[in-house]
């Protein structure tokens, strides 16, 4: 089933500050105000059924929470969610399904802390779900894209450059940026990113064409979440988990670490990357 204007959730626009300002004291015993962001808790409830807790700067609550459901497999389609009404005063999120959710409280009885930042937790079973995902053969990245995806990021505004203390993630289709987000958590940041896919037109929703991209380092995590997203590379300013490594390796996903300006290492699948060293080279020789 795919998602039509029609079965789309009904979603408020709660929007927070993303950051607040504090006096600090710097190294020359001067006072000054700097920016920090304004983490907070979201407290998601699933048909009145309380679900987890997570600490969230709160830029897109509502796809964030979709997302969330959806990368833990709670939610198999856009339309088995009537809504998501998210409160700041109360710092709640209100999932409201159509049918429930089939054995919820098994489903997440076990619960994997990960190594995320933010209090990352995947529910146990998610393991088990990889070995039947598939994802398209075909898809490549030349360096002439990274490299422009690269720039992308490094011209957008954000909260980091600010505040610093958040990660950023991103999807682009080739070098074109389709959706930017930041949270203190970057498995945070992907969610969101899932539930963007999910309003998506129908031709949209699928990951097969598109690049994730992160800041944050590349853990099993992150590649599970990419996956099940149907994105086929992954991008990352940091590097990558031998766990991460091992599931990037079995499912075919092209990991690319460690990409800044020219520089990156392409952990897994390299036939998915069109190499261009001559770009690299060009810009070594330039003074």
């Amino acid at each position: 089933m795919t998602a039509s204007s029609l079965s789309l959730p009904q979603l408020t626009q709660a929007r927070a500050p993303l950051t607040r300002e504090v006096t600090v004291v710097n190294e020359h015993g001067a006072s000054e105000t700097v920016s920090i962001p304004a983490e907070r808790p979201l407290t998601i409830y699933v048909d009145r059924r309380e679900l987890v807790t997570l600490m969230t700067l709160g830029a897109m609550p509502e796809l964030l929470v979709l997302g969330y459901l959806r990368n833990q497999r709670l939610i198999r389609d856009v339309s088995d969610v009537l809504s998501i009404m998210v409160d700041w005063e109360v710092n709640a999120a209100s999932v409201v399904t159509r049918d429930g959710i089939a054995d919820i409280e098994s489903r997440t009885a076990q619960r994997v802390v990960t190594t995320g930042c933010g209090q990352g937790s995947v529910f146990g079973g998610l393991m088990e779900e990889l070995d039947c995902i598939r994802l398209a053969p075909e898809a490549r990245v030349t360096q002439a894209q990274l490299y422009g995806l690269l720039n992308a990021i490094r011209v957008q505004e954000t909260t980091y450059k600010s505040a610093g203390s958040v990660h950023g993630c991103a999807l682009f289709r080739g070098e074109t940026m389709l959706m930017f987000v930041e949270d203190v958590g970057r498995h945070n940041a992907i969610d969101t990113l899932a539930g963007w896919m999910w309003l998506q037109p129908p031709a949209e929703q699928r990951g097969a064409d598109k690049i994730f991209y992160t800041t944050g380092r590349l853990t099993s995590e992150m590649i599970m979440k990419s996956a099940q997203m149907g994105v086929p590379i992954v991008v990352s300013r940091s590097g990558m988990t031998q766990m991460g490594y091992e599931i990037a390796k079995g499912l075919g996903l092209c990991a690319i670490g460690r990409a800044v300006n020219r520089h990156f290492v392409c952990y897994t699948a390299p036939e998915r990357l069109v190499p261009q060293p001559e770009l690299a080279a060009a810009r070594a020789a330039t003074p």
